[in-house]
């Protein structure tokens, strides 16, 4: 794939390299992807985009959407983003922020509604934070998706009509949730909620079922809310950090059916918790285990480094490419288990394994691609010969991997507990293949720089965010070292604007 240099409109991203600036607000979906685009204002009772100001009333039509869901417009030098809007939309807005490249508006009115409008699933969508394209057509959201790859590619990575497939669209766009966690509050007349924060707050949206989640987990969550108020069990003030009970997390094996409560709180004063646990164990048949998690800080992270069982067992089995994993619940594994499924075998696909390949796998996490990527290279290898090794920097992780290898009886395969900068460098053979599956943030530049120096003949680039990708993407193929062959997007998250893709890289000599 031809590289462009690097050209940045008033739209993107000043300081490309450590992405410093809200990509989220500047890396936007055109539906045909001109050079330049359009759409109209008007304004009431001023004359000059000079004069706007926070709480001014516009009417705006939205053509395009952004990385992080909202509805966009433009006029002049700023673009106008409005959540809940979808292109063909014509609405009246109120401008909640004002900034000197682009404002922030809430809807007041639907003047005119896109053809790809539909009414949400969820009775609070247009409140909770969980969704952002409830309201969104499913096929529009798959032709956004792969429009917000395309755009990234092309702003960020240079890329010019970049190879990027149809969106692999996911098996089921509801219900699909595998995992869910779920903070609580106290409402202002004591009672216990549990559910999702409200758009751009902390104020929580209490629920009883959710549409994205396995539907398996409703009568959980509303009978547990309900024993932990009867039990008068203390709920936490992230205010006061005063109270116990933070989080319930429910993970649920899709093909199982078996299912695993962890309690996340702040210290261990739920009186006769084992003895509640035990209730729910016989309550509950699918209810394999119930988990204590604490986390004592004052943070906004969920987890706690510890966690032990207080009844059954600490993890579920989960089928998943016709393997039989442990999950526990403070490991990750992907949220929507048929989705990732789709992505492994258009990878798997790709590939075409024939058996003789060295595969590395950074950023391995339990191993959910390594396994059944070393599973096709086939099984008749001498005792002690390895052919896949997976690298990751979580410790709990890695045992997970190790154990759901040996229960799979995959025995070429060695898994690796540290940082993927320092690891790869020490791999003790030339890899053919590398697989990568960084965090959000991207790769480590070091990690890159590895990358160029080892040259393995493929790289496979899993990226749960475009525009990380397409900076990585273009250091890896600015030189011409590797070529850019394919970009095939999935989407695990229907109905938020989230997307994954694997990228597809080969060496050029």
């Amino acid at each position: 794939m031809a590289l462009r240099p690097l050209t940045l409109s008033s739209l993107a991203i000043q300081d490309y390299r450590g992405l410093q600036t809200p990509t989220e607000k500047t890396l936007i979906l055109r539906k045909s992807l001109p050079e330049v685009f359009t759409c109209s204002f008007h304004t009431i009772g001023f004359k000059s985009m000079a004069t706007w100001q926070q709480g001014q009333q516009i009417e705006v039509s939205i053509t395009d959407l952004a990385e992080g869901g909202n509805g966009v417009g433009r006029y002049q030098d700023r673009v106008v983003f409005v959540p809940d809007t979808v292109p063909g939309d014509r609405a009246l807005v109120r401008l909640t922020r004002v900034k000197s490249k682009y404002a922030e508006a809430k809807i007041l009115k639907l003047i005119t509604t896109s053809s790809s409008r539909i009414r949400p699933h969820c009775i609070v969508a247009d409140k909770c934070g969980g969704c952002q394209w409830q309201h969104i057509d499913y096929d529009f959201q798959l032709e956004a998706k792969r429009g917000l790859v395309v755009n990234a590619l092309t702003k960020m990575g240079g890329f010019i009509e970049p190879p990027v497939a149809p969106v692999l669209p996911s098996p089921q766009s509801l219900a699909y949730r595998n995992k869910v966690t779920y903070p609580l509050r106290l409402s202002s007349t004591g009672q216990v909620q549990a559910g999702y924060y409200q758009k751009g707050s902390h104020r929580l949206i209490n629920l009883n079922q959710c549409p994205v989640q396995d539907q398996r987990l409703n009568p959980l969550l509303a009978n547990i809310k309900q024993d932990i108020q009867n039990r008068g069990w203390l709920v936490y003030d992230e205010q006061q950090h005063t109270g116990t009970i933070r989080h319930l997390s429910f993970r649920i094996g899709r093909r199982t059916g078996e299912i695993l409560l962890t309690l996340v709180v702040k210290d261990n004063k739920l009186p006769q918790l084992k003895e509640q646990a035990d209730i729910w164990l016989q309550q509950y048949p699918q209810l394999v285990g119930v988990c204590l998690n604490i986390n004592s800080d004052r943070t906004n992270a969920i987890l706690g480094k510890n966690t032990h069982c207080l009844i059954g067992k600490p993890y579920i089995h989960e089928i998943f490419a016709d393997l039989k994993l442990r999950l526990t619940s403070d490991n990750f594994f992907q949220v929507n288990t048929e989705a990732a499924e789709s992505l492994l075998s258009a990878i798997s696909s790709e590939l075409n394994l024939q058996g003789h390949e060295i595969l590395v796998d950074a950023y391995c996490g339990i191993g959910t691609f390594t396994l059944p990527l070393a599973k096709q290279l086939g099984q008749n290898f001498p005792p002690g010969e390895i052919r896949a090794i997976g690298l990751e920097s979580q410790a709990g992780a890695v045992e997970q991997a190790i154990s759901n290898a040996d229960l799979n009886d995959i025995n070429h395969v060695e898994f690796r507990v540290g940082n993927v900068q320092k690891l790869l460098p020490e791999i003790p053979f030339q890899p053919d293949i590398v697989v990568l599956d960084p965090p959000r943030q991207g790769c480590d530049r070091t990690v890159i720089q590895t990358l160029l120096n080892l040259q393995p003949q493929r790289i496979v680039y899993i990226s749960c965010r475009p525009v990380t990708l397409a900076r990585d993407l273009q250091l890896l193929c600015e030189n011409g070292i590797y070529q850019l062959t394919k970009v095939q997007p999935a989407d695990f998250f229907p109905q938020t604007s989230h997307v994954e893709c694997a990228a597809f890289l080969t060496l050029s000599h």
